[in-house]
C-alpha cells in the first residue's frame, strides 16, 4: 500500500450541502477499495490563478490516504465522469512528502 496525497476543485456554484455530500461520495468510494484515510482537509473558496471553465474560484479540497496503486486509475476515472469536479491532481508520497505531511497536520490542529 503506497501513501497518496489527492487535492481537487469542485464547482464554485454547488451548494454547502452538494459539496459535503461529493466529498463523503469520494471518501466512501476509496475506502470501499479498500483505502485508509489519513486526513481531510477543506481548504474552502479559493481564487484561482487562471479561469477554468468559465468560473474564476473553486472549491479546494484534499485527501491523504493509504491504498493499492491500482485503486487511483479508478478514482480518476471517476473524478473524469463526474462534471462537479473541475481539476484535480494525485500524488504518491515518498518518505519525505510524508514527514512533511506530518508536519502540516500538526501545525494545523496547532492553530485550531
Amino acid at each position: 500500500m503506497n501513501n497518496y496525497e489527492t487535492v481537487f476543485i469542485l464547482n464554485p456554484v454547488l451548494s454547502e450541502d452538494q459539496i459535503k455530500e461529493t466529498v463523503k461520495k469520494y471518501e466512501d468510494f476509496l475506502v470501499s477499495k479498500g483505502a485508509k484515510m489519513i486526513a481531510k482537509e477543506d481548504w474552502g473558496l479559493k481564487k484561482l490563478a487562471y479561469p477554468i471553465q468559465n468560473k474564476k474560484s473553486g472549491f479546494y479540497h484534499l485527501f491523504e490516504y493509504q491504498v493499492a496503486g491500482e485503486v487511483i486509475e479508478t478514482l480518476e476515472l471517476e473524478f473524469r465522469r463526474d462534471e462537479r469536479f473541475m481539476r484535480y491532481l494525485t500524488v504518491k508520497l515518498d518518505k519525505h512528502a510524508i514527514a512533511w505531511a506530518e508536519k502540516r497536520r500538526e501545525r494545523n490542529k496547532q492553530k485550531a
